[in-house]
């Protein structure tokens, strides 16, 4: 069963060695793909309709967070970057996560007697509190859990592979998460919707949830091997020099690039699963069909994957975003024209079709530049390094999860603004449908149809121009390896264009291009099927020709 896997998914080796290191390190993601997606599904209404907030206090909680997110995230780059440990720079920091982990999910989901309409202020320092250590809990995983990729899976379709592996396993988070969570709401009696007394369901989630995670957290950090940082030479850093870092990471064209990709994917994202709950409620009038909506989408997104792994081993990284995401436009566009209607009708049937269609072209297209995102952000750390001659996997994945984390809050406090400023009415039982106003529902289709549009027909454009190829990152690790070994690189003038237009600079004002000595004469090699040669692999393969021989 093991080789048929490793064929499937194209690699080369041995099962053990090859697929089973892929899992451990996506044990960790079972976290990041399950946490993030029942808080994105739930929080927000959880605490307006069970906790009883105010939909503009919901967002506040959120934004508080999301700035602490702005501070803490650019830490732990630099710590995770300058840490000495028999560990490696990123790996301890998955284990000491673990019991911030499980304590911020389970306050996530109780107020512990605390009640939105009595005391909201009280209720609202408590979860901001409760937000801001699970944001610290998640910075302190997925900032060093995302360095280690580029470490871990140094090749390009290597990283492809990994990637692909963390979308199983982000999908072993988020469907177990929210079937946990759709069972507790059905023991405790509250399938049909919430209400003020579905604080029992949320809390037993929270602490089976907080379980689960902390168990896949602890299975990284026991399997996986990352090399000892022991013998790290550190650089003097002061607070001009930590702005300096993050500064540098933008002079690459190509980080630019994906920067600008993700961020307005993001956008689109953030907006439609935070409006998506309030779209099927208040809205749709089709709450009891919630579960069955996720379901279509979780299917779907799945389903996806297989496609864009062929398109991208085949075509390279950003094919299957170009081809698969003008689906998630089709799926928006459909809540623009979806209305409310009585349940036994034949409006309220086809208002139905419409939304399962929805769910199965969005989260369809959707996966494709974010396929693209998490598939292309390991080389970005190799143009970085072309440019500083350094290692700073951590200050360029802080970046990375930035983007995530930050847009997604500050996203989700603007809808609540937006919700709560045309007039939407969250405070009646989801079990009652109650008539919204024009401008509610205007607002409605605003957050989960027309601006997520705008985004991810921006994003898809972006992507489009978006340049790095297999070839161009095998070219520039060589020269990354010839120039540590040597001290010197000569390249070809294609070589050169093509590291200026990748970096965004002049060759000589980068460390590749600097105090090179062109009559050593350095070049690059290039194997029978015209594929650059690293060095680093020239020895490794002269090192297994020897063992063969003994």
């Amino acid at each position: 069963m093991g080789e048929k896997i490793k064929k499937a998914i194209g690699v080369e080796g041995t099962f053990k060695d090859t697929v089973v290191p892929m899992i451990n390190y996506c044990y960790t993601n079972i976290f990041l793909g399950g946490a993030g997606y029942i808080i994105s599904m739930y929080f927000s209404i959880f605490l307006t309709k069970v906790v009883g907030l105010d939909i503009e206090y919901a967002g506040f909680i959120t934004m508080i967070a999301v700035i602490w997110d702005g501070v803490n995230d650019p830490i732990m780059g630099i710590i995770t970057d300058r840490t000495r440990s028999k560990y490696g720079r990123h790996r301890a920091y998955i284990k000491w996560g673990i019991p911030f982990v499980a304590v911020s999910y389970i306050m996530l989901w109780n107020s512990f007697g605390l009640d939105g309409e009595k005391h909201p202020y009280m209720t609202v320092a408590y979860f901001v509190f409760a937000y801001v250590l699970y944001k610290t809990a998640y910075t302190m995983i997925a900032v060093p859990h995302t360095a280690m990729l580029p470490e871990l899976a140094p090749e390009y379709n290597k990283r492809t592979q990994y990637t692909s592996v963390s979308y199983i396993f982000n999908s072993c988070g988020m469907i177990p998460s929210y079937i946990i969570l759709l069972i507790m709401l059905s023991v405790f009696g509250f399938s049909d919707g919430l209400t003020r007394e579905s604080k029992t369901p949320f809390f037993v989630t929270g602490i089976l949830l907080a379980i689960m995670y902390s168990i896949a957290l602890y299975a990284t950090f026991k399997l996986v091997r990352e090399p000892s940082s022991l013998d790290m030479k550190l650089e003097p850093l002061d607070l001009k020099a930590a702005f300096k870092e993050y500064f540098d990471v933008f002079k690459s064209r190509s980080f630019r690039q994906y920067f600008s990709i993700s961020f307005f994917w993001e956008m689109a994202r953030s907006f439609y699963s935070t409006t998506y709950i309030y779209y099927v409620t208040f809205l749709a009038n089709q709450y009891k069909y919630y579960p069955i909506f996720n379901t279509f989408a979780g299917i779907f997104e799945s389903a996806a994957f297989p496609l864009n792994y062929a398109l991208t081993m085949k075509h390279g990284k950003k094919k299957c975003g170009t081809i698969v995401t003008p689906f998630m436009i089709l799926g928006l566009a459909i809540g623009l024209i979806v209305q409310a209607s009585q349940p036994g009708t034949p409006k309220a049937t086809y208002m139905l079709i419409l939304m399962i269609l929805g769910v199965i072209f969005y989260p369809f297209g959707m996966s494709g530049i974010g396929f693209v995102c998490n598939n292309v952000f390991p080389d970005l750390t190799d143009v970085d390094e072309l440019i500083t001659g350094r290692r700073r996997e951590g200050v360029v994945s802080t970046c990375n999860t930035m983007v995530k984390q930050v847009t997604g809050g500050i996203n989700t406090f603007i809808v609540t603004l937006i919700l709560g400023g045309f007039g939407l009415d969250t405070k009646s039982e989801a079990t009652e449908f109650v008539e919204q106003s024009d401008s509610a529902i205007f607002g409605i289709r605003l957050c989960v149809a027309l601006i997520p549009m705008v985004c991810a027909f921006i994003s898809y454009l972006l992507l489009r121009r978006f340049e790095m190829t297999k070839d161009d990152h095998t070219m520039i690790r060589a020269a990354i390896a010839t120039k540590h070994k040597y001290g010197s690189v000569t390249l070809t003038a294609e070589e050169k264009q093509r590291c200026e237009v990748l970096s965004g600079q002049k060759l000589e004002n980068t460390w590749l291009g600097k105090d090179n000595d062109e009559s050593q004469g350095h070049t690059l090699d290039k194997n029978e099927n015209g594929e650059y040669i690293i060095l680093i692999e020239k020895e490794e393969m002269r090192k297994q020709l020897m063992a063969e021989a003994k």
